[in-house]
């Protein structure tokens, strides 16, 4: 049992500084990112595979009976379900899957440990009755939900504070059993805090994920460029403007377009041909006056819609001809009514309410 415990702290002693590394990197994405990220989850899971084969943990034991140095062996399947959330690939649901049940493996531990406080109990228990949609604030009343949101947040602060004041300090083990104890078991109260926000984090993802449309199967874009092959044999048309097929076929000349408007040969768009491209797209989103002020007016004009006349040519008495014996017979006529009428009601007559 002496070389199989020493043989598990040595390894996880490599899991560990493979996972620090992994943590000071920021290119996520690379290639020996991924790779160092898949060697460190193997190292802790073969860590696993050795505490099992120990029986490092046992059923019948309580919390008091693990060595404060083994404390952090409980953190096993926590960083195998933290490392899993950092893989990327193309089966997003069954990496995250693997993740979501790593935790929960990891919270049962300590639930069989008694070490869950009365709370992350109770949040166990939800997330056992509904793992996909988990929450941490399960109700509904907004203000609730708020509370208790600040109320995690505010534990979890201080959780880390009490970290970082007592683990820059490599020697508590060997000065004090009981405060490198304590450091271990807060840090396992900090992890099972990050635990439950991430299960609930998965379980959002994992909704999303199953909203989308199934993935096609491996073979599937094989057998569709086998079928457009088959059809491009059949027909010289190609919905590729660079096919060689077209150049191999002497098709550069010619029209460029048949009379449904499907292209013959490949083109190339001159500058002023871009230009139009580019203003038919690039246009205002408001309609565009078709014609002029002048034209509007002079439009305006023939249709009768403009009052012509005005200012002080408006005051000049109309010429009329003394030859044109009607048209002075008219004049006269309405200029003796205007007196007429200018004698019955002379000025102010109207104005009876009013006089001064």
């Amino acid at each position: 049992m002496a070389d199989d415990t020493r043989s598990l702290r040595t390894v996880y002693s490599d899991a560990e500084q493979q996972r620090k590394a992994i943590e000071s990197s920021f290119d996520s994405n690379s290639a020996s990112f991924q790779e160092n990220l898949t060697n460190a989850l193997r190292l802790y899971e073969q860590c696993i595979e050795i505490a099992s084969r120990i029986s490092l943990f046992s059923p019948n034991e309580t919390l008091e009976d693990i060595a404060s140095a083994d404390l952090q062996y409980l953190l096993l399947r926590y960083r195998v379900a933290e490392l899993c959330m950092r893989v990327n690939g193309q089966n997003r649901k069954a990496t995250i899957s693997r993740a979501q049940r790593s935790y929960e493996e990891y919270l049962k531990q300590l639930d069989r440990y008694e070490m869950l406080s009365k709370s992350d109990a109770e949040l166990l228990e939800l997330f056992q009755e509904s793992p996909n949609t988990f929450s941490t604030a399960a109700t509904t009343d907004p203000s609730m939900k708020r509370d208790i949101k600040i109320k995690r947040f505010k534990e979890e602060k201080a959780l880390r504070q009490k970290l970082e004041q007592t683990q820059n300090d490599p020697s508590l083990a060997e000065r004090d059993d009981d405060a490198y104890r304590d450091l271990q078991l807060t840090h396992i109260a900090y992890c099972t805090h990050q635990t439950f926000q991430s299960l609930e984090s998965i379980g959002l993802e994992l909704h999303i994920l199953s909203l989308a449309p199934p993935s096609p199967p491996p073979d599937a874009d094989t057998k569709v460029h086998d079928s457009r092959d088959r059809d491009r044999a059949r027909d010289p048309y190609s919905d590729r403007l660079d096919s060689r097929n077209h150049l191999s076929a002497g098709l550069t000349k010619g029209p460029l377009l048949d009379p449904s408007g499907k292209p013959l040969r490949p083109f190339t768009l001159t500058t002023s041909k871009r230009q139009d491209f580019r203003d038919g797209v690039f246009r205002p989103d408001h309609s565009l006056p078709t014609m002029s002020i002048d034209e509007y007016l002079e439009e305006e004009r023939k249709r009768g819609g403009m009052i012509e006349g005005g200012g002080e040519a408006s005051g000049n008495a109309p010429y009329v001809d003394e030859d044109e014996f009607e048209a002075a017979d008219r004049a006269t006529m309405k200029a003796r009514d205007w007196d007429e009428y200018v004698e019955a009601n002379p000025k102010g007559s109207g104005n009876t309410i009013n006089r001064g």
